[in-house]
């Protein structure tokens, strides 16, 4: 079996062949049939030679074909999320890593770089900002490369590779130049996606910024939302530099054209710069969170300290109301008593009785105004 773990481009692994049983070849079907529209999965199907189209294979066993009809042929077949059993048959067509096949019809992959013998095999992680939506979509895709054939594998779509194949077909120097130009063009267009992202990205930090500062209750939520997307987006791109590392460290073993290494060399360049940008992103929106944290705290606060002001206002009221309440109580409960008219109660017939009780009203009334004022209730 093939060691799974990511080898630099010098390094060559030895694949020991297994018997495919879930990987059948898919029979052959007649045309107009619904199988033969569940077989249109295949993008596109050419045979270059020089840089330039020579036929376009109606199936894979046809473009293997046309391979042995001249040297310096280059047969690229691009899939668009395929069935196991096509990936089946293009396996057994050029020979391709079982380890690797499984990994493309399983998808969700890291990105990685893996080489089984004369088989490269890439997976690479693109990016796309959706202005509607205001997130980023993430895409997939997967590259077999050998020296006469190219086998692209998308399962999502982004990137556009009918773009990256248009490209190099209207440079066909480029493109004679083999199957490391194919895996150049696809890196370039997967690095060029990952720009509008970063802005896409650096626009909704500002409007977080003014969020934040605007104290809008659902920004801390969209601080975590984007930080994820950050988190993700760093994890699709962080790899590429091991992998254009593990590439360039192969040019001089396998001689990959000059032209090629400085193109290869741009896109790393490109590659540190999204990097830079993207840590960048995750600091601001660390700081963001700080900054968000201590607004919401300090609005808090004042919140606090407002209620805690009305409550010690309230209690001010409460004090007036309690002593003017006592104050009122006094002479209500002098007259009260005399009040009640008995026969038998003393002072009734006294003729100092009434000046003496509203004395007493009076001099009760006074006194615990006295106190209160002196304690500050009024």
């Amino acid at each position: 079996m093939a060691d799974r773990r990511r080898a630099p481009l010098s390094a060559l692994t030895t694949l020991t062949r297994r018997p495919r049983p879930e990987l059948r070849p898919v029979p052959p079907v007649p045309a107009g049939t619904e199988a033969d529209a569940a077989r249109s999965r295949v993008v596109d199907n050419a045979v270059y030679s020089a840089g330039r189209r020579v036929a376009t294979p109606d199936s894979a066993a046809d473009s293997r074909a046309e391979l042995d009809l001249g040297e310096e042929r280059l047969a690229w077949l691009g899939l668009y999320r395929p069935e196991p059993q096509e990936l089946g048959e293009l396996a057994e067509l050029f020979d391709l890593p079982e380890l690797a096949v499984e990994d493309a019809i399983k998808a969700h992959q890291r990105p990685k770089f893996e080489r089984y013998g004369g088989t490269l095999f890439v997976v690479l992680k693109a990016a796309r900002y959706e202005d509607s939506t205001e997130q980023v979509e993430f895409g997939e895709v997967h590259l077999f490369l050998g020296a006469d054939f190219a086998v692209t594998v998308r399962h999502s779509e982004s990137p556009d590779l009918s773009r990256v194949r248009r490209r190099l077909e209207s440079e066909p120097a480029l493109l004679a130049k083999g199957s490391e130009a194919v895996l150049y063009a696809t890196l370039d267009a997967v690095v060029d996606g990952y720009r509008p992202v970063v802005d896409g990205l650096a626009t909704d930090i500002d409007e977080i910024e003014t969020e934040v500062f605007r104290g809008d209750p659902g920004v801390s939520r969209r601080i975590y939302e984007l930080s994820q997307e950050v988190l993700e987006f760093q994890r699709a791109a962080q790899p590429l530099t091991g992998i254009l590392a593990a590439i360039t460290a192969g040019f001089d073993k396998y001689g990959v054209d000059e032209e090629l290494r400085s193109y290869l060399r741009d896109v790393a360049d490109h590659v540190t710069q999204v990097i830079e940008r993207v840590e960048g992103f995750r600091q601001q929106l660390r700081d963001i969170l700080t900054v968000n944290a201590t607004l919401v705290a300090q609005r808090q606060n004042e919140e606090i300290r407002e209620l805690t002001e009305a409550s010690i206002a309230q209690g001010e009221e409460v004090k007036k109301i309690s002593a003017w309440a006592a104050i009122l109580f006094a002479p209500t409960l002098v007259g009260t008593v005399y009040g009640m008219n008995f026969d038998d109660m003393p002072e009734l017939h006294w003729s100092l009785g009434y000046p003496f009780a509203l004395l007493a009203m009076v001099g009760v009334s006074l006194a615990l105004y006295a106190v209160f004022k002196r304690r500050g209730w009024i």
